[in-house]
This record gives C-alpha cells, sequence and structure tokens, in this order.
C-alpha cells in the first residue's frame, strides 16, 4: 500500500496535526509544520497528500445497529450497496442485525453474511446473532455455535422484535455471559403496541391512529436491567426512545447494573409532530417521539447516560413506503446522514465536542461489541481506521445520491452540516473527496 499524509486535519477537534498512514496503520503524528516529513525516517516522499485545513479527523465510526437485509431482501438492500452506504457515512464497521430471510440464527447464515462482508471491502461487518430461533422467541438460538463461527458472534438480537418472554431473556444473558457477550434487546412489549402506528399522545389523539406508549418501553428495559443485576450479565439496549428510558437507564448505572443503551439520529431530531403531514418516510419503530422526549435524549447522550449513537439503518423499496400510512413499512436509511445529524444536534448546539461525537460513534460501540481495531486513538501504531469530515460544509439531501439501495430517508430536502469527504479501511481509502474508491 502506498503513504498517505493527511495535513493539518484537526484530530478529534483538537489542534492541527499531520497525520502519516503507512501500509495498514498509523505511522506517526505531529503538530502542522512540526516535522519536515521529507527529512525523517518516516518519509512522506511519494505519498499521497490530502491538504486538510479546516477538517476533523476522527477514528473511523462504527454502527453496532444496521440492517443489511442480505440474505433474502436483496430488493433493499445487499452488503455490498449496505457498506457503500456506509463507507459514504464515514464508518469503517457496522453490526449487521439477524432479522434476514433466512434469520441469522446459525452459524452458517452469520458466517455467510461476514463472509459477503470481507468480499465487498468497504468496511468491516460483524453480524449480530439472533437470540431465538427464527425470531420467534420461544427457544434459543445457536448462541454458542455462532459466537464460535468464523464471524466470532458477541451481539445477539431479536430486534425487530422483543424477547418478551423474561425466562428466555433470562437464558440469553446467563448463556452469552460465558463468553462475554450481550444481548441488545428491542424493546417492546407486543401486547401493548398491538394496531399502533405511532407514538401515543396528542397527535396521535388529533389524527386518529393508533397510539404506541412509551411505557411498552420502558416497561421492558426496566424488566431486562433488573434481570442483567440477577445475572450479572450485559444488557444492551436498543434505539432508546423516551425521556422515561432514559431515567430508567441512569438509575440502572447507577445501581452498577452492566447496561448500555443507543439513541438513532432521527430520535434525536425529529418528533411525532412531523407525522401530521401522512407521509409513511416518518413511521419507524420505535416511533417519533415528542419535543420532551428529543431534549431528554440529547441531553442524556451528552452526560453518557445514553453510550452510543446506532443508526438503525433499515432500508425498504419504493413500493414499501409509497403507500397509505397504515400499510407501510417502519424504517428510515440513516448511515449517509448519521455524522451530519449529529453534528446538527449535539456539536452545533454545544451538547458534544467532537471528541465527544467519536466516543459515542467510534470508541464506545466499538467497545460494546468487541470490535477489535475499530474505535482506536489516532496515534502512531493504531489501525488506519479514520474518517475526515468538512463540518463547514452545507448541503440539501437528495436521496437520488444515495450509494444505499433504498431512498427512505426522512431528511430529503433538508439542510444538513458536515459532510465525510474521505474514509480509510486499514489504511486502504474507501471514500475520496466525497465519492467511493
Amino acid at each position: 500500500m502506498s503513504k498517505i499524509l493527511i495535513r493539518g486535519a484537526k484530530v478529534l477537534g483538537g489542534e492541527a496535526q499531520d497525520v502519516l498512514i503507512d501500509g495498514e496503520v498509523i505511522a506517526a503524528t505531529a503538530r502542522t509544520g512540526e516535522i519536515d516529513w521529507s527529512g525523517t525516517d518516516l518519509s512522506a516522499d511519494g505519498a499521497q497528500v490530502i491538504e486538510a485545513e479546516g477538517r476533523i479527523l476522527l477514528p473511523g465510526l462504527v454502527d453496532l445497529h444496521t440492517h443489511l437485509r442480505e440474505p433474502g431482501r436483496e430488493d433493499s438492500e445487499t452488503v455490498l450497496t449496505g457498506t457503500r452506504a456506509a463507507a459514504s457515512g464515514g464508518y469503517t464497521a457496522v453490526f449487521a442485525m439477524a432479522n434476514t430471510h433466512p434469520v441469522a440464527d446459525t452459524a452458517g447464515v452469520v458466517e455467510q453474511v461476514y463472509r459477503l462482508g470481507k468480499e465487498a471491502g468497504y468496511c468491516d461487518v460483524q453480524p449480530i446473532g439472533a437470540v431465538t430461533v427464527g425470531l420467534e422467541g420461544k427457544k434459543l438460538a445457536e448462541l454458542g455455535a455462532m459466537h464460535d463461527s468464523a464471524a466470532g458472534v458477541t451481539v445477539f438480537s431479536d430486534d425487530g422484535k422483543c424477547v418478551d418472554d423474561a425466562v428466555i431473556m433470562r437464558r440469553a444473558l446467563e448463556y452469552v455471559k460465558a463468553f462475554g457477550g450481550v444481548v441488545a434487546q428491542h424493546a417492546q412489549e407486543p401486547r401493548l403496541t398491538e394496531g399502533a402506528q405511532m407514538n401515543e399522545g396528542v397527535v396521535s389523539a388529533e389524527l386518529g391512529l393508533g397510539g404506541w406508549p412509551a411505557v411498552a418501553e420502558e416497561s421492558i428495559i426496566a424488566r431486562d436491567v433488573l434481570l442483567a443485576e440477577h445475572v450479572g450479565s450485559r444488557v444492551h439496549i436498543c434505539h432508546l426512545s423516551t425521556a422515561g428510558s432514559v431515567e430508567i437507564v441512569r438509575w440502572a448505572k447507577s445501581r452498577g447494573i452492566d447496561v448500555t443503551a443507543e439513541v438513532t439520529p432521527h430520535h434525536l431530531l425529529l418528533t411525532d409532530e412531523m407525522v401530521r403531514s401522512y407521509n409513511p418516510v416518518y413511521k419507524v419503530n420505535p416511533p417519533l417521539r415528542t419535543e420532551r422526549d428529543v431534549m431528554a435524549l440529547r441531553e442524556a447522550l451528552a452526560d453518557g447516560t445514553i453510550d452510543i449513537v446506532a443508526t438503525d439503518h433499515a432500508p425498504h423499496p419504493h413500493e414499501d413506503k409509497d403507500c397509505e400510512w397504515a400499510a407501510a413499512a417502519m424504517g428510515m436509511v440513516g448511515l449517509e446522514t448519521a455524522l451530519s445529524v449529529v453534528q446538527q444536534t449535539m456539536v452545533e448546539t454545544g451538547l458534544l465536542d467532537w471528541a465527544g461525537v467519536a466516543d459515542r460513534m467510534s470508541v464506545k460501540p466499538a467497545q460494546i461489541g468487541r470490535a477489535s481495531g475499530h474505535g482506536r486513538p489516532v496515534s502512531a501504531g493504531e489501525p488506519a481506521n479514520l474518517t475526515l469530515v468538512d463540518p463547514a460544509y452545507r448541503g440539501v439531501v437528495d436521496p437520488a445520491d444515495f450509494a444505499s439501495r433504498s431512498r427512505n430517508t426522512p431528511y430529503e430536502g433538508r439542510e444538513l452540516p458536515g459532510r465525510v469527504t474521505h474514509t480509510f479501511l486499514r489504511g486502504r481509502a474507501t471514500l475520496v473527496d466525497g465519492k467511493l474508491a
């Protein structure tokens, strides 16, 4: 591999530095102008030089919650198109959810997804294994076999469905404890959300749409943090969306319970008021909540109660969204807009600095998912998994420009700040000047 010299980038938003990549690793870093690279043992002669003044250099982003749809729903997304979208958004690793067809509940299926990721080459793909066979919530899947497979699965989830049986959830927590795994729970009490179409509240009452109460999420989280404490295991809360859920997680952490939680970009920005348009692009699980919830989620991400941002990238073909609200599929694409939404909601509001963004979007998700080589410091000797961002950029979202196979974004026509200009996976550029390599 050739050498790459990134000149004048603000590492984690701090002082300007030069970063020399040699092969798969960061060879050296120094304050800009401090070293004449051509006259050192770490010579940059012949290196590709990227002038990065004013840009932010972050460790490559890691998404703990991505739907790549393959196998089975290649009309929505494939591992190739999904990882191209990930690279476009600055991601060097994604965790692929198990609700594929067939379900990723065996060693064979998770190894297939893992190998497809290797073949695509745009980012590392770590499969998530199902907790139960067929996501049916009745019998534990092959958790040990998936962990021992070539895919080395450490995260297990029935996302899209809740593991609502307390006995099954307890058994799963006990099982994964043996190898340091984690159960990622989609917190949704099914009986409380039958026929639900949107957040239960003033807007749902006015629109006459079935309400999705906050307590349906909060009751499952409360149960599961207590189970995790009882078992002494790790539990992760997917797409936390209510102010009440924040308080439960905050309480659990104060007791020393080993719980982590994620929030999606869309729950940091959008509210249930958007549903007044009846545009199915705003239909998502869990639903868009109130302004009060949004503010609580932002504060919780800032203070560390919520550990990470995860996209819940959920691609759907046109026909599954371009229909009446009740018939529409739930979900939004998010890989290519996530960092921009976080910049708008967290950085430009003063709630997080860029080092905080790196922590919530790279370091912590890599730690939770045991993604070795990712979320590492931007320093000499570390893997060159990096993301270069132009924070001054302003642009209107056009889904036609997406690398994802699907276009179901809630941000079409909306101006968002920031743009990923370069992404490096172990020293190899997967995105150059905003274009896929």
